[in-house]
Parts: C-alpha cells; structure tokens; sequence
C-alpha cells in the first residue's frame, strides 16, 4: 500500500483524478507512517500536496508541503527538501504570494547547485541536479515576472534556457 502509488505512478497521474489520487495517497501515507518508513511519508505527503494544487486548493497543498519538507528535513534527504521547497514556491506562486514564491525557489535553487557540485559532471545525479536547478530559476522568472520585473525575469528565463540547452533537455528548452 506504501509503495503502489510510486509503482504506478505515472499511470495513476494519467487514469485517475485527483480526488481519487489523495484517497490512494492517503493510504499510502498512512501505510508508510506504520511502517515507520520516514522517507515514504514524506514522499507521499510531497504528493499529496501535489494532487490538492492541481484541485486548486494552493492552501491545503502549502500544509502538505510543509509537513514533507520537514520530513526530508529530518532525515537528511536534500534533494526531497529541494523538492518541497520548489513545490512551496508553486503553491504560493499560485496563491498570488510572489515574494514568498521567490524566497523558496531561491532555497530550492541553492540545493539543486549544491546536488550537482557533489555529482560527477555527466552523472544521472547530476543532469537530475542540472534540470532541477533550470526548473527552479524558470520559477524564478516567472515569479519576478508576475511581480513586473521583467529583466530580473529575462535573466533568470536566459538561465534556465542555457542549461535546458546543456543537457540537452528539448522540453525544457521549449518551455523557456
């Protein structure tokens, strides 16, 4: 029960709604919190914070985030705490709360470089690494854009841009 909705979980995204995702998830939740499996639950409530944003419901999604981010907190786990941060970002972003969407994307941000400086250069860690650093300064962007900084959001799009480009991520170059 842990488990399943990361085994499945693209075609859970896919086949089910999100209101049938949170029951799935919240089993799942539970199921690792019994198994004293601190790294599942925080998984799980990472996404759990996930399936509420795509309702819309930005304010229940911040509380799941946060309770995950503490989780990978806790345990050491930097690249689920940039995760956490990153979904932070979103949620406030969506919440209208630019400032504070800049605030954990510049968190998320830092953890990201500091992933790649500890991984080989050409590593699956480290390309992981790289595009979540241009994820996040495109979050960036898009933040100082929605605060009407537009060349403070141009550097951080050029950014993303240029390592979308280096990793030869083509999805991500078109979205910047």
């Amino acid at each position: 029960c842990s488990e399943y909705p990361d085994a499945g979980v693209y075609c859970l995204d896919l086949r089910l709604g999100a209101r049938d995702r949170i029951k799935w998830l919240e089993a799942a939740a539970g199921a690792a919190r019994r198994l004293g499996d601190r790294w599942g639950e925080g998984n799980r409530l990472g996404n759990l914070g996930l399936a509420y944003a795509a309702l819309g419901e930005a304010r229940r999604a911040v509380e799941y985030h946060e309770q995950a981010l503490a989780i990978h907190r806790a345990i050491g786990d930097r690249r689920g705490e940039g995760a956490d941060l990153g979904n932070l970002g979103n949620a406030y972003a969506d919440l209208g709360e630019a400032r504070r969407a800049v605030e954990y994307y510049e968190q998320a941000l830092a953890i990201a470089r500091e992933i790649c400086a500890a991984s080989t250069e050409g590593s699956p860690e480290w390309t992981a690494g790289r595009r979540g650093e241009g994820n996040h300064l495109g979050n960036l962007g898009l933040a100082y854009a929605a605060l009407g900084e537009a060349r403070q959001a141009v550097d951080y799009y050029e950014q993303a841009l240029a390592i979308a480009r280096e990793i030869g991520d083509r999805r991500g170059e078109g979205k910047r």
